[in-house]
């Protein structure tokens, strides 16, 4: 056994010998090959790198002219010397060298030029800087670059122009000495430190807009500058790393910026808080103009010819102004208003309180004093001088009137509670009007006044059209405060005109016609010669309280409307009646108008029931049949009221509603009040025309009344025309 492996390693060793020499000489002969094919290389690239370094001589030679072809052999050199060190090879040392000097040159030269092209916004300067720096694979850095050093220079424009030490010593006069040789010192309330504050902060506008022009035309040439070998648009470069609006990111680090910088400066200093707080629209005005400026931009270079419109094969889509691009996340006018947003606020915190502490002083809770013309003076001269102030910007004007409208809610609130409206003094008319009466009067006319001066303003204004509907709207309040106003004594005389108007009832219309009742100028009715006394003397003692307002005008017209209405319900119930009866009442029609005089000039102003009260009156002598076939029937004329008119020429036992539901006439009247409806009304009226019926089968009468087949006919027309 120990044979056999002696044996086998013996074998194993001269087997051994023979392949170890020629594996050797092999590996040997590769390890050559290797080395003499990356000699090879090596010598073709050095070969490449001297025509390069030679014709990048010449090309640098060429100036700026040649800039772009230097740019490409730079490129095609570092191609070259990647992944190899030629440093040690005496050779190439001074041509490694000059290129590496090359490119430094060759990247401040482009820089310069980009520098200025940006700066003169010159196409071609910017368009051959990018070229080179396309070429050198630098692009996507060098434009970043540029954007970031235009924003530290907006952030060292800004800081500066903010700060407080640099606005003393512009405002310091040389020749203003103090004792000792000492500078008086500024205080930051001082006119020349608020004029510099505001100089510097539209110096700042000024600069924000400069730098967004830049920065714009620098992106325009990006999305139509193009690489002549590979044809890629520029922009194209930058999107493949997520840089696909340089001017979106410039526009939103310089908004953040801005906002760091005005809040430092206002917490840094209370006079530039104040400054920006107190005088925002002056702010406001000045960053407006900045936005309309940037809205003309695009317009303004086009027109100046500086930039071309794009390519028709560019890939990007670039036809209106930047600033119109806003999506749901992205709205690069509200990110500037959202800047000044402390500022608004605090300033629309201070308006409120100016406009309200001047209602304040003026309605005074504690003492209960009716206002003067001059505290109302004195709103209307703050609201005006609000209103104007922030009539710089539009947005800002329908803020503020949002506090205006607020003011006018309030002093709403502090005059309604000057206004009595309960208790006898709010509501007699019996003797001469109360104290109670005299405020409520004159806290009217300072709500008419009020009215009319605001509506003066508004209408005399250049404020935007929501500002002025906004305050308009709001001053119905005022009216609702007006009528609150007038209400109580106004609903005192409608209560006191019904009770003058039911004594009718009292008086006897049952007599025949005598000579004297039957001429045309019959004497009217006691209790219509009442009624024209106390309207009269309603409209001395009460009516003359209160303006000849709108307000005031229809709550008055309303009240004669429904004298009429409860003078012709009334008269139409009156039974017995008559022929001397219907002489007498048709005077009591035409004194109506007489007596309504006090009420309105012209009667005929009242519309329809001005039309009732004429229509009516010939109907009183009419025959049964006659009226039911009346044409004034139904729209001029209810047929209500003419069935409880024909009810006064029935014989006593075909009972009026009110009789046959044991009614007395004030409450039939208050009912009747209740329920407006005609079709309700004609059911109640049927009611008591089946009640007759009943009554005439009860007895066993043999025929109805002749008026009743024709109220009953008139009936049944006026439920078909209501559709009951």
């Amino acid at each position: 056994m120990f044979v056999s492996i002696q044996n086998l390693q013996i074998t194993a060793e001269r087997l051994q010998g023979r392949v170890i020499e020629p594996f050797n000489k092999t590996s040997n002969q590769t390890a050559m090959l290797a080395r003499l094919q990356e000699t090879c290389d090596l010598i073709r690239r050095m070969g490449r790198i001297f025509h390069l370094s030679k014709r990048l001589q010449g090309q640098l030679q060429g100036g700026a002219k040649e800039i772009t072809k230097a740019a490409q052999s730079l490129s095609e050199a570092d191609y070259f010397l990647e992944g190899i060190d030629l440093d040690g090879i005496e050779i190439v040392r001074d041509d490694l060298v000059f290129l590496r000097e090359a490119k430094k040159d060759v990247e401040l030269q482009a820089e310069n030029m980009l520098e200025r092209g940006i700066e003169t916004q010159n196409h071609s300067h910017i368009g051959t800087a990018l070229q080179v720096f396309f070429n050198l694979q630098l692009l996507q850095p060098q434009v970043l670059q540029v954007v970031q050093k235009a924003i530290d220079r907006l952030q060292e424009n800004v800081s500066s122009a903010l700060d407080v030490t640099n606005l003393a010593q512009q405002v310091s006069l040389p020749g203003i000495k103090g004792p000792g040789k000492a500078s008086i010192p500024v205080t930051g309330n001082s006119a020349p430190f608020r004029a510099a504050l505001w100089t510097n902060t539209e110096r700042v506008t000024d600069n924000i807009y400069h730098s967004c022009c830049k920065i714009r035309h620098l992106e325009k040439v990006l999305i139509k500058k193009k690489d002549p070998v590979t044809h890629t648009y520029f922009m194209q470069e930058l999107q493949k790393n997520g840089h696909g609006s340089i001017l979106r990111s410039f526009w939103t680090s310089v908004i953040n910026m801005l906002s760091k910088e005005l809040t430092k400066a206002s917490n840094d200093s209370t006079f530039l808080k104040q400054a920006f707080e107190g005088e925002y629209p002056k702010l406001l005005n000045l960053f407006s103009e900045l936005w309309k400026r940037l809205l003309n931009m695009e317009s303004s270079q086009v027109a100046r010819g500086e930039v071309s419109s794009s390519s028709e094969d560019s890939p990007i889509e670039y036809g209106q102004p930047w600033c119109f691009r806003s999506d749901n996340d992205y709205s690069p006018e509200d990110m500037l208003w959202t800047t000044l947003k402390p500022f608004e606020n605090a300033y629309l915190s201070r308006s409120l309180s100016r406009l309200l502490d001047t209602v304040n002083v003026a309605t005074s809770t504690s003492t209960r004093d009716t206002p003067t013309r001059e505290d109302i003076d004195s709103i209307l001269r703050v609201i005006a001088s609000e209103m104007k102030v922030a009539s710089v910007d539009g947005q800002l004007c329908r803020t503020v009137s949002k506090n205006v409208v607020q003011t006018i809610h309030h002093l709403c609130a502090r005059c309604e509670h000057l206004v009595v409206m309960d208790g006898a003094d709010a509501t007699q008319v019996i003797g001469p009007p109360t104290g109670a009466q005299q405020c409520n009067g004159a806290v009217v006319h300072l709500l008419h006044h009020f009215t009319t001066e605001m509506n003066n303003y508004l209408g005399s204004s250049n404020l935007s059209p929501d500002a002025v509907s906004a305050v308009r709207a709001s001053l119905q309040y005022v009216d609702g405060v007006v009528t609150n106003a007038v209400q109580p004594v106004l609903d005192s005389i409608a209560d006191s005109i019904e009770a003058i108007i039911l004594t009718m009832h009292n008086e006897n219309f049952s007599q025949p016609a005598t000579e004297k009742t039957a001429t045309p100028d019959a004497p009217c009715s006691l209790y219509m010669r009442e009624l024209q006394q106390f309207l009269s003397r309603c409209r001395t003692d009460y009516f003359a309280l209160f303006p000849p307002c709108e307000t005031v005008n229809k709550r008055i017209q309303h009240l004669a409307s429904r004298s009429i209405e409860l003078f012709v319900r009334h008269a139409c119930l009156v039974r017995p009646l008559g022929e001397g009866g219907k002489m007498r009442l048709a005077a009591d029609f035409a004194q109506m108008e007489m007596a309504l005089a006090p009420l309105c000039q012209h009667v005929g102003d009242l519309g329809r029931p001005y039309k009732l009260l004429r229509s009516f009156r010939p109907l009183l002598f009419q025959t049964p049949q006659h009226l039911a076939q009346s044409t004034l029937l139904g729209d001029t004329v209810p047929h209500s009221l003419v069935l409880h008119f024909l009810f006064a020429r029935a014989p006593a036992e075909l009972r009026s509603p009110y009789e046959t539901a044991s009614w007395s006439r004030t409450r039939y009247s208050k009912w009747l009040d209740q329920h407006p409806s005609e079709k309700e009304r004609l059911i109640l009226i049927r009611g008591a025309l089946d009640s007759y019926v009943q009554a005439v089968k009860q007895r066993n009468g043999k025929e109805f009344a002749p008026i009743y087949p024709v109220m009953n006919e008139l009936l049944q027309n006026a439920m078909k025309h209501e559709k009951c």
